[in-house]
């Protein structure tokens, strides 16, 4: 008698279990719906978007910042985005689970937006640092 193979079950819905296999087609069009997911659901993340525009705009119009400058103002802007992803992952995670109050679920939702807070007052450390140096060299005054 022969062995039949099983079928495998594709899931109904566009989530994928972690151990079934997908394409890389697959796996992008998913990481593109997170961002989108993000950009929709979390109004603090259209706020840190917003001032990244603010802030590239205010350094092209200074137009004195140099390859390093750049590099540095997206690696911030990057950082703080990626941290509010992974608070609005880990929130989405907690509404998951329940909707009671959960002592552990809060401490790690306070944790994950203390996160947030560190990696943006460090962006905005190192911008007030570029863009006060930039704005000196523009005036002419150098320390």
């Amino acid at each position: 008698m022969k062995k039949q193979k099983q079928k495998r079950n594709k899931p109904d819905s566009q989530f994928h279990l972690l151990h079934e296999k997908r394409r890389w087609s697959q796996k992008f069009a998913d990481a593109f719906r997170g961002l989108r997911l993000s950009v929709y659901r979390q109004s603090s993340y259209r706020i840190h978007f917003l001032a990244a525009v603010i802030v590239l705009a205010a350094a092209w119009r200074l137009g004195n910042f140099d390859t390093i400058r750049w590099i540095l103002l997206f690696f911030c802007i990057t950082i703080v985005i990626v941290s509010e992803m992974f608070n609005t992952a880990i929130e989405t995670l907690a509404k998951a689970i329940t909707n009671s109050y959960n002592p552990y679920i809060g401490n790690a939702l306070d944790i994950a937006g203390g996160a947030v807070l560190v990696t943006a007052l460090g962006a905005a450390s190192i911008g007030i640092i570029l863009f006060l140096e930039a704005i000196w060299k523009k005036l002419g005054i150098f320390l």
